[in-house]
Order: structure tokens, then C-alpha cells, then sequence
């Protein structure tokens, strides 16, 4: 009885999400949904900590470019490596590291030793290893559930992060104003036993691209130029690099204006981080519904002014609750852009260099946080974070109004030339 009723169950729930049908993706998702609401309690404990202990925007913001800094120099090489070794084995590695940074950071707080540049070395640490976790993690989807309900497993991996994005920050509010902000770092370490226990049930042929030693230049080159030739790869990257420069600066922007500008304490903030994973989750949920379609091209050119629009809306307002629901909007927005993207570098590449591929969208995806960071951090610190908010919704805008004419002209002198009046 309890099997028959546990095959309706999975049946029903196969249907609306399909990439639920595949056990191996089942564990990794499981896993995934426990040790990522661990990741997003420290995250907002962290960027709350480091504020409390410094009162500096500005070096909140350096955190950022601590953090994603690597990624930014060793994405490339890392793609090249992440080609040619099991995704499986790089994954369980980079999460026991994670792990391991994650409870130093605790032992830290709950010692009273902590420093600014205890938090700023171990997010260089971090750093280094999300400049493998994120190729690996990202090309590792397709080995999982094969192309045809790729989007559908990309969605559903949103679901969790945004799931985790409402539920993480709420709880380390909750925590940081009962017991402090190191239990938050502790159980993030906790969580990620979770993941690597999912990994380890995890069985696949991996994808591996066997080339001789001292070829990585070559390689390298090789995935750049196989990007660059595809219309849509390198035009995908080009609104990826825009929209994760200035309009997903969330670790700096949010504490900011809510300490500064709405004038609230940890767990104010901890729901105004919240409101964020709800928008979040809701776009994944319909995205997810949605899969079967397959990956939208248009909202890669819509989306960026939604979210422009929402940034100047947040700048000009001081009401928690407007706040709020304008946060919540802005990441539905997101999540629509960047599920949309990730598939389309995805299903448009080839197996042999699609970790190569997936390492240019990290560079321009997490490697421009410190770019943005550093902005939004030095404007926040000397004209407030709602001048950031508006300068970021400003900047962007112009930007992607940039890429979309060009993107029109390109196409209009394609069809003249091909029609013969060129």
C-alpha cells in the first residue's frame, strides 16, 4: 500500500517536474536543499557581522571582492580542468573544503577572536574554491539528467537556492538576535554533510576530455573561440556580465539600506533578505512549470529593465513594506534571467567543452561581484545605499540598452546582407 501509494506520489510529481524522475538528480537536489539554506544563513550573518564590526560599507562591499576575486582570474583555467577530471569527485572536494571554512569561521566567533580580515582570508578561501565548485556544479547538471529536462532540473535547483534564500536569512535574524551570529556559521558546516552524502550516492559516467599535459593555453583558446562564433553564447555572456555586474550586488545593497536607510535592526533585515527568496522561488516555481517550452531567448533582453526599473523604485522609497515588495519582485526578475541564460550556455554547447563554456559563464556570472561590489560598496559608503540602488538601476539600463540596439543592428545587416540589399 505505502509503495503503490509512493509511485502515485512520484508519478504525479514526474509529470510536473521531470527532472524528479532521475534518482541520481533526486539525491544531489535533496542535498542541495539542506546545505544551501546553511549557505544563505551565512551569508546574511556574515555580510551583518562584518557591518557590525567594521560600521563600513565600503569594506563590506571588499568582502565581495575577496570572495569572487578568484573566480574572476581562474575561471578559464579552471574550465579546462574541470574538463578533464570526474565533476563528481571536484564536487566532493570543494563542498568538504566549504565545510571546513565554514566551522573555522564559527569556532572564530564563538572564541571572540574574530577579525575583519579573519572573515576577508576565509572568503579568499572560499572564494578559491567556488572558482571550481561552479563550473564543476554547473556542467555536472546535464551528466545527470540529459538535455531534455535540463532547464526543468536548472529550475528546480533555483527553487532551492531561492527556497534556502527566504529561509536562511529569516532564521540567522531569528538566531543572530537570540544566541549570535556563530551558530549560524556552525550549522552551515553541519549542512553541508548533507550534499556530500547526496554525492557520494550519486553514480554517473562522468564526461571527460582526455588531452595530453601541457595543452591548457590551447584549451583554453579553444573554448574562448567556440564561444565567440556562437550568436548566442557570447550574447547570452554579454547581458550575463551587465546584470551580474550592477543589478545582483544583494550581500552589499540590502544590509546597507536597511541599517542605514530603513533604520532596522538584524531581523528586520533578516525578512527584508527574505522577501528576496520568495520573488526568487516563485519565478523558479514558474519556470519550472514552464520547462518543457524550453529556455526563453526574449527574457534576456527584457528582463534587465525590469529590474532597472526596480532598482530606481527602492532608491526613491523608505517604506519597509514597499521595500519589501520590491525586493520580492526583483527576484522573480532575476530568476527568470539568469534560469534562462544558464540553459542556454547549457543546452548550446557541446559535451567536450561544455565545462570550458560553463567556466566564462562563472567568470562573468560570480567573477564580476568584485567589480560590483567594490561599486556598490564605495557608493554606499559615501552617498548611502540608496544612491547605490539608483546608480546601479541607472548604469545598468544604459548598458543593456547598448547591447539590445546593437544586437537589432546586427540583425537587420544580417537579413539585408542576406536578402542582397548590403
Amino acid at each position: 500500500m505505502a509503495n503503490g501509494l509512493q509511485g502515485v506520489l512520484l508519478g504525479h510529481i514526474g509529470k510536473a517536474f521531470p527532472a524528479f524522475k532521475v534518482k541520481n538528480y533526486r539525491y544531489f537536489w535533496i542535498g542541495q536543499l539542506i546545505s544551501v539554506m546553511g549557505t544563505w544563513m551565512q551569508t546574511a550573518a556574515q555580510s551583518w557581522l562584518v557591518l557590525t564590526i567594521t560600521d563600513s560599507p565600503f569594506l563590506l562591499g571588499l568582502l565581495g571582492v575577496a570572495q569572487f576575486t578568484p573566480v574572476l582570474v581562474f575561471s578559464l583555467l579552471a574550465g579546462v580542468f574541470v574538463d578533464r577530471f570526474p565533476k563528481r569527485s571536484i564536487l566532493l572536494i570543494t563542498q568538504s573544503v566549504s565545510m571546513l571554512l565554514a566551522l573555522a569561521l564559527a569556532v572564530l566567533v564563538f572564541t571572540n577572536t574574530v577579525q575583519y580580515w579573519h572573515i576577508f582570508l576565509l572568503s579568499f578561501g572560499l572564494g578559491m574554491v567556488k572558482t571550481l565548485d561552479i563550473p564543476a556544479r554547473q556542467s555536472f547538471m546535464i551528466e545527470l539528467v540529459g538535455k531534455d529536462v535540463l532547464l526543468n532540473a536548472i529550475a528546480l535547483n533555483s527553487t532551492v537556492f531561492n527556497l534556502a534564500r527566504i529561509v536562511g536569512p529569516a532564521v540567522a535574524g531569528i538566531l543572530m538576535a537570540m544566541v549570535g551570529a556563530g551558530w549560524c556559521f556552525l550549522i552551515n558546516g553541519i549542512t553541508f554533510i548533507a550534499v556530500i552524502l547526496g554525492i557520494f550516492k550519486i553514480d554517473v559516467r562522468p564526461v571527460i576530455n582526455r588531452r595530453p599535459r601541457g595543452t591548457v593555453l590551447p584549451d583554453i583558446k579553444e573554448g574562448l573561440a567556440y564561444l565567440v562564433k556562437s550568436p548566442i553564447l557570447i550574447t547570452t555572456t554579454l547581458m550575463l556580465a551587465i546584470v551580474s555586474t550592477f543589478g545582483m550586488n544583494y550581500s552589499v545593497l540590502i544590509p546597507v539600506f536597511a541599517r542605514n536607510q530603513l533604520g532596522l535592526d538584524s531581523q528586520g533585515y533578516g525578512w527584508l533578505m527574505a522577501s528576496l527568496g520568495v520573488g526568487s522561488l516563485i519565478g523558479a516555481l514558474i519556470i519550472a512549470g514552464k520547462s518543457a517550452k524550453g529556455p526563453s531567448r526574449a527574457r534576456l533582453f527584457v528582463v534587465p529593465f525590469i529590474t532597472s526599473a526596480l532598482f530606481l523604485l527602492i532608491g526613491f522609497n523608505r517604506s519597509y513594506l514597499l521595500s519589501a515588495f520590491l525586493i520580492c519582485l526583483m527576484g522573480l526578475a532575476n530568476i527568470f534571467f539568469t534560469t534562462s541564460a544558464n540553459s542556454l550556455m547549457q543546452i548550446n554547447s557541446s559535451n567536450e567543452l561544455r565545462g570550458r563554456v560553463m567556466s566564462v559563464y562563472s567568470l562573468v556570472f560570480a567573477g564580476s561581484t568584485p567589480l560590483g561590489n567594490l561599486f556598490v560598496g564605495t557608493v554606499s559608503d559615501r552617498y548611502g545605499g540608496a544612491s547605490a540602488f539608483v546608480w546601479s538601476g541607472v548604469i545598468t539600463f544604459s548598458l543593456v540598452s547598448t547591447v539590445v540596439i546593437a544586437y537589432g543592428l546586427r540583425k537587420r545587416i544580417k537579413r539585408l546582407s542576406v536578402s542582397g540589399q548590403v
